[in-house]
């Protein structure tokens, strides 16, 4: 690592420590020329698997492209930017975990409608609406007989007896 002061080539680690959750290290190093010290980040790079289109065509994974379309069907629905990029830091462990070199745009979007589904209803059909390419109301309404809703603290199903 060259010193950021003097350009010297050579500097030592004189403390290492885990950062970001885990996710970085956190390095100070001192220049054994002028002796100032800095700090550095490591951080792991990993190869996300490329995307292969329903046409055939294959793209690189794109952060943004998934983050935006995770966004858009959560738009006024109570998620959290927070909640959004915890989303896509699963998806993207489990693309990772495939290890495979390309996944199927088939597959990602099944992933993504799980994650949806697991956390907003509306948010869900509002994605497999696009997803699936609904054409009609009756597209709807068939994932609609087929949907099971969630049970959670936010969503209290009615069963119709009182206490």
């Amino acid at each position: 690592m060259y010193c950021p002061f003097c350009g010297a080539v050579d500097t030592k680690v004189i403390d290492s420590r885990l950062a970001a959750e885990g996710s970085q290290v956190r390095r100070r190093r001192q220049c054994t020329e002028c002796g100032e010290r800095f700090t550095t980040f490591e951080v792991m790079e990993v190869v996300m698997p490329r995307i292969i289109k329903s046409n055939g065509l294959r793209e690189p994974y794109d952060y943004n492209k998934l983050r935006r379309s995770m966004a858009l069907p959560l738009q006024k629905r109570p998620v959290s930017i927070d909640e959004i990029d915890a989303i896509v830091h699963r998806i993207e462990q489990r693309l990772r975990q495939t290890g495979e070199r390309e996944v199927s745009s088939r597959t990602l979007g099944e992933i993504v409608m799980g994650e949806l589904k697991a956390i907003d209803d509306v948010a869900y059909v509002r994605f497999a609406s696009v997803y699936r390419d609904f054409q009609d109301i009756e597209a709807f309404k068939a994932e609609l007989e087929n949907f099971t809703p969630r049970l959670d603290d936010k969503h209290k199903v009615d069963d119709g007896k009182s206490e």
